[in-house]
């Protein structure tokens, strides 16, 4: 493929019909050996707004770092503000056992909470009186275990 015809892949706009109006949000934390992604989507399952280690500039064996994962979250949380700032409700499904696993959960529910809050604080000023409405509702594990599935290759011999 040459870069003419290679496709380019572009965020959703703000502006599409329906995508004001969503009341709950879901965030995807997949954390795996090679690699950290992050996925915001509606209720519907339709992609907003994505992330990962490798689009953030790491390469290799760095992608799949705890140190890789806190910038992913830190990138991801700027592409996505305009989102969590209009939606009532955040979930969080986090997938796979990799080593950003922890430190994108818990980068994610300190810079929601923090962007969250500097928007409470600007409305505050401009109309008075607090906001409220929104949370984190849930924190869900949906990391996929097998249970005693394919059978394992035989005993090496010596």
């Amino acid at each position: 493929m040459n870069l003419r015809t290679m496709p380019v892949m572009v965020d959703r706009p703000l502006g599409g019909p329906g995508l004001g109006r969503e009341t709950t949000l879901i965030l995807h934390i997949k954390a795996t050996f090679n690699n950290t992604l992050l996925t915001l989507t509606n209720s519907q399952g339709q992609v907003l707004t994505w992330a990962s280690a490798g689009s953030c500039g790491f390469k290799g064996a760095r992608k799949g770092t705890p140190f890789a994962a806190k910038k992913v979250v830190e990138i991801f949380i700027k592409k996505s503000s305009d989102y969590l700032l209009r939606c009532q409700q955040i979930q969080i499904c986090v997938c796979g056992v990799g080593p950003g696993r922890e430190n994108a959960l818990r980068g994610c529910i300190r810079s929601v909470r923090e962007t969250l809050q500097q928007d409470k604080k600007k409305k505050k000023k401009k109309s008075g009186k607090p906001q409220s409405g929104h949370k984190i509702t849930l924190i869900r594990e949906v990391t996929k275990l097998p249970h005693n599935g394919c059978r394992p290759p035989k005993k090496r011999r010596l």
